[in-house]
């Protein structure tokens, strides 16, 4: 396919995520699934354009004065992968399946593309319904945030200690131009593409077969090294899913100790099993909610971890088009969760042992005010700052997260080039 059909193509696939509210992927899939005609690399492109045109859909409209999605996908092409006005007419030119030509206005809005007199919400590409909320978090730096959540990730890798190091990880991806992570001491960092360009497939790669390093954001990596979690230590993670945060507490426990991995969903915990045998990691016990059960843990657990149920907000570069899917009874659903979360991992923990709160979000009410929320009502806990924690773990030179008066501590792409996290650190007083 010529960049006009591929142009075609995306405006299509984003007309129909539009109008259908469905998830991106499914549509690009169904798109795929009815034009086997198109190659790998036309997927890839025809992908990078829609989902380039979700991360900047409020600026882009603005810029148009259009939030259709043929304005989308031409501002996308034009302004964002830097095209310029003269390959886009040639583009729609030379191929058939091209849309049309660009109109007057088009063409003027193009060339001289504008933001002034846009709301800040529409400079940030967050939600109106959330820029309250999120502006407060962030203060004036909420603006550059909100364009960092905008921008591509890069491919994060966490290296398995029970079976490798960084620098053999790092030789063995040379190939791939992978490179020492800012912040994490097991991080390996791969660069966003730029444009139509593929990412590399690190999934092939005989050190993933081999279980050397998984796939996991610097943030999430940076969340499981906060807890500080030691070997020969008893430790709950309360929310498992797949089990990527249990295999990073396990990494660093070099098998010792017993890491229990539990999720109320069950087919969460599906992909646990083979991630769990690929990464060598044998002091892990996983406990299925409909057959296992936690009651015998009461009360022993010297770390209880819970990466809670969210609204996402801190994964928007992975997954934009979430953020114009999201309601405000999903947030308020998630609270609920949330408190309920933290209330039964309590629960686990012994006197003296450390409860520790993660979400993915950048949504003080889903973080902090969470937290403090859930202190008041437990009187037995008490917050531990991170400060100290993450000078000795990371260092003192590293980027530094956004501190609060706990000490407790929120990680954003423009911060510190991770996807959003938070993470609070409690612990239960000795009776």
């Amino acid at each position: 396919m010529k960049d006009g059909g591929r142009l075609a193509a995306a405006i299509d696939v984003l007309s129909d995520i539009e109008t259908r509210r469905r998830p991106v992927q499914e549509a690009l899939k169904d798109w795929g699934a009815s034009h086997r005609f198109a190659g790998s690399g036309d997927r890839v492109a025809i992908g990078n354009l829609v989902f380039d045109a979700l991360r900047h859909k409020l600026s882009s409209a603005w810029k148009m004065g259009d939030e259709s999605a043929r304005a989308l996908v031409l501002a996308t092409y034009v302004l964002d992968w830097e095209r310029g006005l003269d390959a886009l007419d040639s583009a729609l030119a030379e191929d058939r399946h091209a849309p049309q030509p660009l109109t007057d206005d088009e063409r003027q809005r193009l060339a001289g593309p504008s933001l002034e007199g846009a709301p800040d919400w529409v400079r940030a590409d967050v939600p109106e319904a959330l820029w309250q909320e999120f502006s407060a978090a962030f203060g004036g730096d909420a603006i550059a945030e909100g364009q960092a959540l905008a921008s591509r990730a890069p491919i994060d890798l966490r290296v398995n200690r029970l079976k490798a190091d960084r620098d053999k990880v790092l030789k063995r991806l040379s190939h791939i131009n992978a490179e020492a992570a800012p912040i994490s001491p097991i991080g390996v960092r791969i660069a966003p593409t730029t444009g139509g360009g593929r990412s590399p497939h690190v999934q092939a790669e005989e050190g993933f077969q081999k279980g050397w390093f998984e796939l996991q954001d610097e943030g999430s990596q940076i969340a499981a090294l906060l807890a500080r979690v030691q070997p020969g230590q008893q430790v709950l993670d309360y929310c498992a899913g797949g089990g990527g945060k249990t295999l990073a507490l396990a990494g660093e426990m070099d098998n010792r100790g017993q890491v229990y991995a539990y999720d109320a969903d069950r087919l969460r915990l599906a992909p646990i099993y083979d991630r769990l045998k690929r990464a060598g990691a044998r002091n892990v016990q996983v406990r299925d909610p409909k057959t296992g059960g936690l009651d015998d843990l009461e009360g022993r657990m010297d770390l209880v971890f819970t990466d809670a149920p969210c609204s996402g907000t801190g994964v928007w570069r992975r997954r934009p088009d979430s953020k114009w899917r999201l309601t405000s009874n999903a947030i308020a659903g998630r609270r609920q969760e949330q408190r309920d979360v933290l209330d039964a991992a309590a629960r686990y923990v012994r006197d003296g042992g450390m409860l520790v709160y993660v979400t993915c979000s950048l949504l003080p009410g889903e973080n902090g005010r969470q937290v403090t929320d859930f202190l008041d009502r437990n009187a037995d806990f008490e917050a531990v700052s991170l400060k100290p924690v993450w000078d000795d773990v990371l260092g003192a030179d590293a980027p530094q997260p956004r501190f609060d008066e706990n000490g407790f501590a929120t990680l954003s792409p423009a911060r510190t080039n991770t996807d959003g996290f938070f993470v609070g650190a409690l612990r239960r007083r000795t009776a």
